[in-house]
């Protein structure tokens, strides 16, 4: 399984980002999916998640409300649409992919991970 995650960059707070993840190497649409961050100094945080097929989705409390995590099984890609975003946000990000249909929260929990796209929120 192979994950390559894009679209990160640099953004004054309140501004919006759009990050994609395109999966190759297995049937896409029956895994989970999910996005974590890793600020500097900090352990890896779960940030979003979308079961297979696209039922449901679920966000840290932190990102609640301004980040949108979507599938797109037809193109094997995941996108976390970022808006109003915050200084705190700032951090590398990374798509991860699952072994079954749900994802779990733990940081270490998936087993194949893209190589993670910088995001830096200025003030």
């Amino acid at each position: 399984v192979q994950l390559q995650a894009s679209g990160g960059g640099l953004v004054q707070a309140g501004g919006s980002l759009r990050l994609s993840c395109a999966a190759s190497g297995r049937t896409f649409s029956n895994y989970a999916m999910a996005w974590f961050r890793q600020a500097l100094g900090k352990e890896r945080e779960f940030v979003a998640g979308i079961t297979g097929g696209g039922g449901s989705s679920y966000y840290a409390d932190s990102v609640k409300g301004r980040f949108t995590i979507s599938r797109d099984d037809a193109k094997n890609a995941v996108y976390l649409q970022m808006n109003n975003l915050k200084p705190e946000d700032t951090a590398v990000y990374y798509c991860a992919s699952y072994g079954g249909y749900y994802y779990t929260r733990g940081p270490n929990d998936p087993p194949y991970w893209g190589q993670g796209t910088q995001v830096t929120v200025s003030s």
